[in-house]
């Protein structure tokens, strides 16, 4: 396949089975990509959370189906991204003698801790095979200049490839561009974001058609921007009035156009992938968003559960210019609502956690209808991973290293309880007959024998 084959395979579509509104059903192109066993992004290769034509395990423990488990380096929330035979991560090891925390308060802190170390951050190559290291390539050595919330990392924000270039961004500490063997392509130094209560960073890049997307919402002055994916240059920037989120932005083709959607506290907003020009807006979610959209069948999903609970549907059909409480939102939802985990859509159905606890629900994208109640699942702590999909199960990692697996259904049944000896904020990649969880000291690849 083409890298320019590649990079549009990146794009969500929004259309899909025909809409009563008349919507124009367009050419798929992830069509091609569906077929193929990679995770090349944060949320799959669909953007979705789902694994089309995967087949993972649906049972596991510390003595069944590891196929392989690496001990990492450092400390990292980001997500594993599949490319072919390789698994890469990004991440933050300290390193060198006590030094002296660097303090800032202008914007409050929270259940934050204090750095007093330097980091070296670092991009790494697992062969998929056995787990092997291949190379591990040292981005930026500092000391952070804010501390971070205590279950949080300094190497958040997930990479993403197209197969010719791996993008590993860590906020602050710079965006990297690097080949798949790990040599350096380029690398810009974007500032210093300055995070609500010095909670951290950790939206993660975009690439879509040439173009590496960043969000750089913090307490200063946000903004997005695209910059060219072979040379770092920057192609378009434009203000936003936003706060702080944590919300990775998406690629959504629909009307011959693709528009990259970004969740906010005050909008969420779509642009103009080529210009940056603002396509729409609209109201909704509350502050802290960390829940990233999801998009199919002509309709974007966002939402936010901090202050207050959001839950809504914006209709691309009808979506131009302000759209708040207009006939471009056909539905909202305003309980049990996601907050830290993101959506996953499927088939047709939205799964979402209830803020970030052990309730997984379901309702009709379309609609918005919830014709079942949302299942309990047992024994789950804290959920901060996202819910991922694969051969009509879900799968849910807690933070104490249980992961449920839920067959999807008329009603959801719970199939598999499985536990780990590790701690797992990461988001799951499923890739083929594989599924690989990113604990605190381990990455592992789960695979029947």
């Amino acid at each position: 396949m083409s890298i320019a084959a590649l990079l549009v395979a990146f794009v969500v579509p929004s259309s899909g089975a025909p809409r009563s509104s008349g919507t124009q059903v367009q050419e798929d192109p992830t069509a091609a990509r569906a077929a193929e066993p990679d995770w090349p992004q944060w949320r799959g290769p669909l953007a979705t959370g789902v694994a089309p034509g995967a087949d993972p395990p649906v049972r596991w423990n510390e003595r069944e189906n590891v196929r392989w488990k690496s001990a990492m380096p450092g400390k990292g929330h980001s997500s594993p991204i599949v490319w072919r035979e390789r698994v890469f991560l990004t991440t933050a090891l300290a390193f060198g003698e006590p030094v002296e925390p660097i303090v800032d308060d202008a914007h409050g802190t929270h259940d934050s801790i204090p750095v007093t170390q330097r980091h070296r951050f670092l991009a790494l190559a697992f062969d998929r095979r056995d787990g092997r290291i291949l190379w591990q390539t040292t981005l930026r050595e500092e000391q952070p200049h804010e501390g971070g919330h205590f279950t949080g990392s300094y190497a958040s924000a997930s990479p993403a490839t197209d197969g010719e270039v791996l993008i590993a961004f860590f906020g602050s500490r710079g965006l990297h561009a690097l080949d798949l063997g790990g040599g350096i392509l380029w690398q810009k130094d974007l500032g210093h974001m300055q995070t609500k209560h010095a909670h951290g960073e950790g939206s993660s890049p975009l690439l879509a058609g040439g173009h590496v997307i960043v969000v750089w919402d913090h307490e200063g002055d946000s903004f997005i921007a695209a910059l060219d994916r072979l040379t770092g240059a920057e192609r378009w920037r434009v203000a936003r009035d936003e706060e702080t989120s944590w919300a990775s932005p998406i690629a959504v083709a629909h009307g011959g156009r693709t528009q990259v959607v970004v969740s906010g506290t005050n909008r969420i907003r779509a642009y103009d992938l080529t210009s940056g020009a603002l396509l729409w807006q609209c109201g909704g979610l509350s502050s802290n968003v960390v829940c990233s959209p999801v998009a199919g069948n002509g309709l974007v999903f966002a939402g936010s559960s901090y202050e207050s609970q959001a839950l809504l549907a914006i209709d691309l059909e009808r979506a131009k210019g302000e759209i708040s409480n207009g006939e471009a939102v056909p539905w909202v939802r305003r309980r049990a609502t996601p907050y830290v985990p993101s959506l996953l859509l499927d088939a047709g159905w939205l799964y979402f956690l209830h803020h970030y606890q052990g309730f997984l629900a379901r309702v009709d994208a379309s609609t918005g209808a919830e014709p079942t109640r949302a299942l309990r699942l047992e024994g789950v702590d804290d959920v901060y991973a996202s819910p991922v999909a694969a051969s009509g199960r879900v799968y849910v990692t807690d933070r104490s290293g249980l992961t449920v697996v839920v067959r999807q259904g008329d009603e959801l049944e719970v199939l598999a309880r499985n536990a780990l000896d590790d701690s797992f904020s990461a988001s799951a990649a499923i890739a083929g007959k594989e599924l690989f969880l990113r604990g605190e000291r381990y990455l592992y690849c789960l695979a029947e024998p």
